[in-house]
Order: structure tokens, then C-alpha cells, then sequence
């Protein structure tokens, strides 16, 4: 036997035979820590709680050699809350550790397709788990139940569909069918064959949960975003805005507005011309030979904008809603034939670390967001919810973030608020809100900034392109990358 060393064991171990009396003496000595029957740790301070559950998956095999992670615990991939683990074992006995219990059951020996786990034991594949845990289970002296519940179950299929699209379903269900002959699940796979049919719409069941529902209805939709906007939803309920009505513009004074509007609109997307070039583009219809689709693009969202009457149509329903949201798209790309203008996306998007909603998810979760929007009453808050909400579905292959603006300010222009722009040197300021929203529910910094930005809008005189002009330079709104800052001190406004 090697010589015994404190040093080589890891931080958690269960004592055998072999070293039963040195650890023993290590335990008198103080070196080493007893937390439950064989289990000792070289850890003398940490709450043996969270030891034995940041350990617990090389727990599994030292006190059950022949064990398969099974049941809830194979699709969970952790212990339960109540710290239950279960597995597959020819032991009997339950085993009680500081915030953990095994929880063995008999049941057929891994087959090839359950693979080992971290630390030695085996992991029951996820076709078995589903299989597993479409036999129902009841609780037992306050403990989870061995089994997910259907509406869990539901859930997570849904979530896999909605993530890795209807082949993955199909592919679970195929390999489900190959296996439980051996595993005597054939009653089992039934219920699965049948309930991933309702949720892709080949069969009929009456399903559970909210998202098995709704899918099985054939308008599923993004549960995380549902959460998303049920956030930004509440936060701007506490939001009390400024009351920024818009000034009585004259048309040349409006133009100037809708052309800097459409201008930075396009400029946070890339698509970046001098304002001299833009002016030939809009009021002179010069079309620059090597660029035309990024000239219509900017023309195509001055016409939108531009247009008071269009400005003030709002939806009153999700159906207007949709065909609104369609018909201004087709018009911003309308040069763009490849991006489909108009139409919804077929194919996933994502920007950097952003994945956004699927493409057979997009009508359910615009239909859920429309829900929240028509429960808001402030045109500020309206306008802030609309934004993100397109933003977040991100429902067209491109063109979203122009689109989304659009919106934005119709909500704003039919109430009679003033718009929101966003200057080219805002744009940090801007996309990092929107990023904190999306990944970490944060909604103080863009419903702060565009605040700003709007008294930023609020405060600049439109009456004539070239006054406009020499005020947003002054205010710095040309300035480019992530050192531009925006000047909104008032002074800095006056021309004179």
C-alpha cells in the first residue's frame, strides 16, 4: 500500500479499510475533519453543507460502486432542493449526508448509451431519463418526488425544441423508442411519443404547463423573455415620466427632425454617410453608385419618419400590431430583397453573446409582449417597452434596431410626446442598456438613458438643417467610438 499522505487526498473523501486508521489518528490530531459515516474532509473550516454538495457527484460511486445517476436527477444534472440524489443501485439503503441523501431504487444496469459521469459513476442518457421520469411518483415525508412532474416535463421539451429546434425532439423520441424495450418503458414511451407529438402539433393531449399549452396551440413562445418583460414591465409601472410635449413644429422645422432621426438611426447600424451625403440622398435623391442599398435604407426610414400621419397610427390590436410592424420593415428594405422585408425571420439571429428568439417562437412571444404593452398607460413607458420588446424578439433577419426605434417614436408622436434620437455618440450609451437588460434583467440604465436622450431632443431647436446641425455639433452627437460622450449641459446648446 502507498504511504499514507494528508496531502494527496482530495478535499472530501469516504474513508475504506485500507485507510480507516491513519485517518483516525489525522482526526484526533486535527488535521482532518469527520462530516457523516466514512466521509472526512482535509477542509477544517468550510460549512460541511456546501462541501458535500459542491463534491457530491464524486460522492455518488464511493458509497454506491455500481450507481446510475437516474430519475429527476439525470436531467437535472444536480441534487434536488431538498438535496436528494437518485440513482439506480443494488443497494437498498438510503444514505444521509450533510445536505445531501441518496436515494437508491432497483431497476435495469446501465445500458451503452449511459455514459460515465464526473467521478466515476454513470449518468443515465437524457432519451432513459425522459423515459424514467414519465412514470409518476409520488412525495414522500416531505421529499421531492423521484420523478419530474408533467408539466416539468413539459417545460423542459419545449425548451429544447424552442433551443435546438423540432429535429432535436425527433431525434430524442427515435433514440426513446430504440431503448425502452430493454429498459420495459415501452407503456413509458408511449406517454413521451404522444406528448412530444401534442408539443409539435402531429397529436392531441391536454397539456400542463403554460408552455405546453401555448405551443400545443400553435403560438409557442420564449419563456425567458416572458420573464424579461414581465421585469422591465414592472419597472416601468414605478416609472414616473417627464410630461416633454412636443413643440408646434412648422414642416421644414419637422423635416429637419425626421432627417436626423432617420440619419442616427442608420448610423448605429453601420450604415454611416456624411450628413452631406445623406441631405443629397433625401431631399436631392442623389443614389450613390457603389452604395444604393444603404442610401434606401436611410431613405426608406425618413419616409416612415417623416410622415406625420404614419407616425401617429399606433396598434390597437396584435394583429394590426404585427401587420404595422411588417409593412414599416418591407419599407426600410425594401432594396434589400435577400433580407426578406416584411417578412419574418426563418433562421435563428444572435448578436455576440445575444442569442434571440427563434424563428418559430417569434409570433408567440411578440403576441405575450403586446399583452404588456397594452397594459401600460404612460406613452413614455409605451414607447420604452416597444423598443426593447422588438429588440429582444429581434424578429426580422435584419433591420431590427431601425424598426424597433421607429416604433418607438410612433408611440411617442401619436401621443403627442416629444421623439426620442440617439445620437452617433450616445450609441455606447444605448446599446450597453440594452445589453444589460437582455443578459442581466437590469432596466434602471435604459430607461435612465433614454430619458436623456430625450430631453437631449427636447432641447435641440429643428427649425432649419443647418441650425440643427451646428447645435448637434457643439453637443458633440457626430463623435465616434467608446470615448465620444454626448454633451446634454445646456449651455453648450446656445449658437449664437
Amino acid at each position: 500500500m502507498a504511504e499514507f499522505s494528508i496531502a494527496n487526498l482530495p478535499e472530501i473523501f469516504v474513508s475504506d479499510t485500507a485507510i480507516s486508521k491513519p485517518v483516525s489518528a489525522a482526526v484526533e490530531r486535527g488535521q482532518l475533519r469527520k462530516l457523516a459515516s466514512r466521509l472526512y474532509t482535509r477542509n477544517l473550516t468550510e460549512d460541511p453543507v456546501r462541501l458535500v454538495r459542491r463534491n457530491w457527484y464524486y460522492l455518488v460511486s464511493a458509497y454506491y460502486p455500481d450507481a446510475l445517476i437516474a430519475d429527476r436527477t439525470a436531467l437535472e444534472s444536480q441534487p434536488s432542493q431538498d438535496g436528494s440524489v437518485f440513482l439506480i443501485s443494488d443497494k437498498k439503503r438510503d444514505t444521509e449526508l450533510p445536505g445531501l441523501t441518496f436515494r437508491p431504487r432497483k431497476g435495469p444496469p446501465p445500458l451503452e448509451t449511459d455514459k460515465p459521469f464526473v467521478g466515476g459513476a454513470r449518468l443515465s442518457s437524457v432519451p432513459r431519463a425522459y423515459l424514467e421520469n414519465m412514470r409518476p411518483s409520488r412525495a414522500r415525508g416531505g421529499r421531492v418526488t423521484r420523478t419530474l412532474t408533467h408539466a416539468e416535463l413539459e417545460t423542459r421539451l419545449d425548451a429544447l425544441i424552442r433551443q435546438q429546434g423540432e429535429n432535436a425532439a425527433n431525434r430524442l423520441r427515435d433514440e426513446a423508442h430504440a431503448i425502452a424495450p430493454a429498459l420495459g418503458l415501452e407503456k413509458e414511451f408511449e406517454g413521451l411519443n404522444t406528448l412530444i407529438g401534442a408539443l409539435l402539433g402531429t397529436r392531441d393531449a391536454k397539456m400542463q404547463s403554460r408552455a405546453g399549452k401555448t405551443r400545443a396551440a400553435g403560438r409557442p413562445f420564449d419563456s425567458d423573455r416572458l420573464r424579461l418583460f414581465e421585469t422591465l414591465f414592472a419597472a416601468l409601472r414605478e416609472t414616473l415620466p417627464v410630461d416633454r410635449p412636443a413643440p408646434d413644429r412648422n414642416a421644414e422645422a419637422n423635416s429637419t427632425l425626421a432627417f436626423f432621426e432617420a440619419y442616427f438611426s442608420n448610423f448605429i447600424e453601420g450604415t454611416e454617410f456624411s450628413v452631406r451625403e445623406a441631405e443629397n440622398i433625401v431631399f436631392r435623391g442623389v443614389i450613390p453608385d457603389e452604395r444604393p442599398a444603404d442610401a434606401h435604407d436611410v431613405l426608406g426610414t425618413f419616409r416612415i419618419v417623416s410622415d406625420l400621419g404614419e407616425m401617429r397610427r399606433t396598434p390597437k390590436t396584435f394583429d394590426a400590431f404585427v401587420a404595422l410592424l411588417r409593412r414599416r420593415h418591407a419599407i426600410i428594405m425594401e432594396a434589400r430583397p435577400d433580407k426578406n422585408p416584411g417578412g419574418f425571420k426563418t433562421k435563428p439571429n444572435q448578436a455576440g453573446a445575444t442569442v434571440f428568439v427563434a424563428p418559430d417562437l417569434v409570433v408567440g412571444t411578440l403576441d405575450k409582449g403586446f399583452d404588456f404593452l397594452q397594459a401600460l398607460a404612460e406613452p413614455f413607458q409605451k414607447a420604452i417597452f416597444m423598443m426593447m420588446l422588438i429588440s429582444e424578439v429581434h424578429p426580422f433577419t435584419d433591420g431590427n434596431g431601425r424598426i424597433g426605434r421607429i416604433m418607438m417614436n410612433a408611440e411617442l408622436v401619436a401621443a403627442g410626446q416629444e421623439r426620442i434620437i440617439v445620437p452617433t455618440a450616445f450609441c455606447s450609451d444605448y446599446l450597453g442598456p440594452l445589453k444589460a437588460l437582455s443578459q442581466n434583467a437590469e432596466t434602471t440604465p435604459l430607461i435612465r438613458m433614454l430619458n436623456v436622450a430625450q430631453r437631449y431632443t427636447h432641447g435641440i431647436d429643428w427649425q432649419t438643417l443647418e441650425h440643427a446641425r451646428l447645435m448637434l455639433e457643439r453637443t458633440n452627437a457626430f463623435a465616434q467610438g467608446e470615448e465620444a460622450k454626448l454633451r446634454v449641459d445646456w449651455r453648450a446648446w446656445n449658437t449664437k
